[in-house]
This record gives C-alpha cells, structure tokens and sequence, in this order.
C-alpha cells in the first residue's frame, strides 16, 4: 500500500467517525470508499508533488493570502481556469467580493498538484464555508491518464478537503468543454464534442459519486457555454479551454444560486 494512500485512508477514516458519519460517509460514494481504492491505485494522479520555481512562486502567494484571509467565506480551486479570475477582477469583485474570496488556481495544475498545495500551506489558517473545485482538464491531455484515473484524481482533492476542512462545503463543478488540440490551432474552428472532451465528462461524472448534496454538491454548467448546437464559441473562450469576460461572468452566473444556498444553510 502506497504511503500516501495509507495517510488518507486513516485521515478520511478518523474524519468520518469523529464527524459522525457526515459528509462524504454519506454519498454514493464515500471518501472512505474512496480512499481504499486510492490506496491501491498506482496512478500518478493521485500523489501529491509539486512544480517549478515559477509555480512555487505563486503558491507561496497563496499561502500568503490564506494567512491573510481568515476570514475568507470561499475558496477557489483549479488550475489556469481558475487562475484566470484574476484577469476579470470586476466580474470577480461583483458576484464575489462580498464572500472575501481566495483565488487558489495555479496555471498548468493537475490533480496531483493541487493535493500537493492542499498538504502543504494553500488551505493552512481559514476555515471557509464553501470551497469551489474545478481540476483535471491537463490530466486529460494526450493519453497519459484514463477518465478513470482522473476522476480518481479529483476524488482525492475533494476528500482531502472534506478531511482538513470538514466544516467546509465543497462545490465540485465538472471539468469544463474544451477544444482539440486540432480545433485549438485552427482559428476558424470552435469546438465541437472531441475525445477529450468526452474523456473529462466522464471523468466528471464518476467523480460526482462522492455529491450527497449537503457537504459535496456537484454542479454540471457546461452547457450554458455552448450554442443551441452543441458548439462552444471563441467569444466565450478565445483559444477554446479559456474563458474571457463573456465567459467568466457565464461561469459566476450559473453558479451564484448554487453557491448562495450553500453559504445560508
């Protein structure tokens, strides 16, 4: 059993009796469910490293904000995609300011980085009522990782939230439409429904196995991105994996309702 599995296992285990059976103990998929599995999987999805001096860089910056952000309401988790609020902060400022936000994304992350963040400062000091998670698109690039083993990926973030927040809802948003890498080099193309959009719905689905739609609530607003044909559009994401304005406000509108209920309950 991999060191890392062995930890989670006893973490979410612990979790989940000391919270009496709350949380992810109560979904169609457990996070101690989970956590077994994990801890018999090989995949690199879910085993926690970090980056380059650069992507130090800005996760020394999050930990500097979670140190100043203790009374932070949200969090924001991901990679470019999330990262990328910072370009809007207007969009940012008027459906979430009044929530203290945290911007945790970090361009290029996968799974296995954002865990790595996760155990090491990014989350250290606040205690946020409701964490938004959107991962996995760079797990799905080429053929280095299974849906499977993606969702495996996400699972882990969110169990490893629920185990070091466990007063913390999280908002689990299925992994965005995205353009080929053929529809991305052509500027004349949008996107259409492609492999790897395929590949991150369904990683998306088996990772919603852990929504009991009380501590998890998983949220799927992928079509609001899209025409009446299906097509994801460059004025809502100019190179087909990220948002602009148009789509950035898109994204806070659908999930403003959402994120609302769960901060007053």
């Amino acid at each position: 059993m991999k060191r890392y599995g062995k930890v989670l296992l006893a973490a979410v285990l612990i979790s989940v009796i000391v919270y009496g059976l709350a949380g992810c103990a109560s979904q169609k998929l457990s996070c101690s469910q989970a956590a077994g599995q994990i801890a018999h999987s090989d995949n690199a999805a879910i085993k926690p490293v970090p980056r380059d001096e650069k992507w130090m860089t800005r996760y020394n910056l999050i930990n500097e904000r979670a140190k100043k952000g203790g009374d932070a309401q949200v969090i924001f988790l991901g990679d470019s995609i999330t990262h990328g609020w910072e370009k809007v902060p207007q969009v940012w400022d008027e459906y979430f300011g009044k929530y203290k936000p945290i911007n945790a994304g970090i361009g290029g992350d996968k799974t296995q980085h954002v865990l790595w963040r996760l155990e090491h400062g990014n989350i250290d000091g606040i205690n946020p009522k409701v964490a938004v998670v959107m991962i996995g698109t760079n797990n799905s690039n080429k053929e280095e990782y299974t849906a499977e083993q993606i969702a495996e990926g996400i699972e882990a973030v969110v169990c490893t939230l629920r185990t070091k927040l466990p007063d913390t809802k999280v908002l689990l948003l299925a992994i965005f439409p995205r353009g080929s890498d053929e529809q991305r080099k052509d500027k004349t193309q949008n996107a259409a429904f492609n492999p790897q959009w395929a590949k991150n719905d369904k990683a998306s689905r088996l990772a919603s196995q852990l929504a009991d739609g009380k501590m998890v609530v998983y949220l799927d607003i992928n079509k609001k991105f899209l025409n009446n044909k299906g097509v994801m559009t460059r004025d809502i994401m100019p190179d087909l994996l990220h948002p602009e304005e148009k789509g950035y406000r898109i994204w806070a509108e659908s999930i403003l309702p959402t994120l609302e209920k769960m901060m007053a309950q």
